[in-house]
This record gives structure tokens, sequence and C-alpha cells, in this order.
């Protein structure tokens, strides 16, 4: 039996897989990786079962070791990986040795990124998932130095590459795509044009429920209140003379206020990398109707 041990964590380092699907209705989100995209990656170059658990370290600064062999890959946020006086590429896999110890710097550019072991890193599973969920509190709890983790033997074949050529997150700005709906009606003309043509700002209220945007204020058709409803990932709903908030892996399951367009899941990823001070702007898009003949 093989284990990881962790010997140091900055900010806030999680165990992350793909979440709790089909439990909205009993009041539980999904959760999950915050950059699906960079998950995944990891997950293939180390030769896993889609849906192994990874760790998701946030503002980059761990070491851990391993007791055996092993085959490791980091992906997303741009850190300097170190081990034994050597740094291995981000986006590619690299072997340790029993005893070796592995260290994450401090991100470049990004904010998320994602340690895969070969056979997966395993900890406490609850209602499927063994994924963290900062809002309802389930999972496996945030890593603190001397835990120590199973990896497990969740492995297919070896992989058939050992790099995969990737862009850098985006360093100060993004263009997200937004479908309006389902209550972009709730906004004027005006404030669809604003949300357009203007830039918003990632505000320090960010983390993994959703990202707080600064920018103009977008304002209101409709005056009145709106029921609790279903929120998905990468809604972005706007409070009454607020701050748009975009939505991300372990947002509520429903919401109060108007949702004027969703950010369909290569955005999300995108968003989920973005630091306090990053530009966003948003390319909307009407949705497209399926019209049976």
């Amino acid at each position: 039996m093989k284990h990881l041990t962790v010997e140091s964590v900055g900010v806030l380092a999680l165990l992350q897989d793909r979440g709790r699907r089909g439990l909205g209705h009993l009041g539980v989100g999904q959760s999950g990786a915050a950059d699906r995209a960079s998950y995944d990656l990891a997950n293939r170059l180390v030769g896993n079962r889609p849906g192994a658990p990874c760790i998701e370290v946030t503002l980059g600064r761990m070491t851990f070791s391993v007791d055996a062999p092993a085959l490791i890959a980091v992906t997303g946020a741009s850190v300097t990986v170190s081990c034994r006086g050597r740094s291995p590429g981000l986006n590619a896999a690299f072997a340790v040795d029993a005893g070796d110890r592995i260290t994450l710097g401090v991100p470049a550019h990004g904010l998320r990124t994602y340690v895969a072991v070969r056979g997966g890193v395993l900890g406490e599973c609850v209602l499927g998932s063994m994924s963290w969920d900062t809002m309802a509190q389930l999972g496996t709890p945030p890593l603190r130095a001397g835990h120590v983790l199973q990896i497990g033997e969740l492995v297919t074949n070896w992989p058939a590459t050992d790099f995969a050529p990737m862009a850098e997150p985006p360093r100060n700005s993004m263009t997200l795509p937004l479908t309006l709906g389902p209550r972009d009606d709730w906004f004027t003309d005006e404030a669809l044009a604003r949300l357009s043509r203007h830039e918003f700002t990632v505000t320090s209220d960010a983390d993994r429920v959703g990202i707080r945007l600064d920018g103009p204020e977008l304002p209101r058709r409709r005056n009145g209140e709106l029921p609790s409803e279903g929120v998905v990932l990468g809604a972005l709903q706007v409070p009454t003379k607020g701050r748009p908030t975009l939505f991300l892996a372990d947002r509520p399951v429903t919401g109060g206020y108007p949702v004027v367009g969703v950010v369909p899941g290569p955005g999300v990823n995108a968003a989920a990398q973005a630091v306090p001070g990053t530009r966003i702007r948003f390319a909307l898009r009407r949705p497209q109707l399926n019209v049976n003949q």
C-alpha cells in the first residue's frame, strides 16, 4: 500500500474529483474540481481512470512526499515544481522514488494547480465523492501538514504520452462566452449593452463558490422579487444594484436573484484560474433552439 504525506500547505489544498451528481433535489451541490480541464488532463497524463481524485492547490506553496515509487503530473496554474534538485515541467508526467519530496512554488499566472498521482489520491468518500465542498462542508476535509493519504489503484492503460503542450492561464484579462437566459428579460437593453461592451474586474471576494465582479450597474426592467430557482455551473447572477456573481464548482443549489446568462464549461475552467484584478469581458450570444420540423 502506497501513501502520500502532506508536509506543508500554503493557502488551501483540497482533494477533488468529479463531484456529486444527481443530488440537487436533496440540496447537495455537485462540487468537484474547479478547473475541470486541468484536472482531467492531470489524470490522463498519469493514466488514471476518469474521475480519480487529485489534489487541487490554490496559490501553490505545497510540499508532499511519497513512500514508494510513483508517477506524478502537475497541471493548471503556472507553478515551479521541484523534486531532488530538478524542476519537472508542468503538463508532463514524471517519476519519483520512495522518500522523494515534491514542492510547488507560487503561481506566476493562474490560481489553481492540480496534482495527480497514478492510482489516485484517496480520502473520505461522502455521498459518492471524495471532493471537499466548501459550502456544504462535505467530503475530505482540507489538507493539512501531517495528513497521510493512501494512493489507490484507479488506473487504466499506461498513458500514451507523458507531455501535453498547453497555453498558460490568462494573465490579466479574458473574454468569456455568455449565453443569455434564463432571466435576461429582467434586464434593460442598456444593461445587456453594458454587459457586452464593458470590462468587469474580479474582486477579492472570490472562492470556489463563485467570483464577484466589479463593473457598471446593470439596470433591471423588472423590479419584483424572483422566487428561488435552480442554479447551474457558470450562472451569472445579478443582485439588485449589486455586483454580478459568476458561480463555480461549489455554487448553491438554488438562488433568488435573476441569472442574466450562463458561461459554458470551457469558460468556467478559465474563470476558475482568474486571480483578483483579472479583467473579464463577456461575449453575449442567444441560445439556439432546436425546432423539429
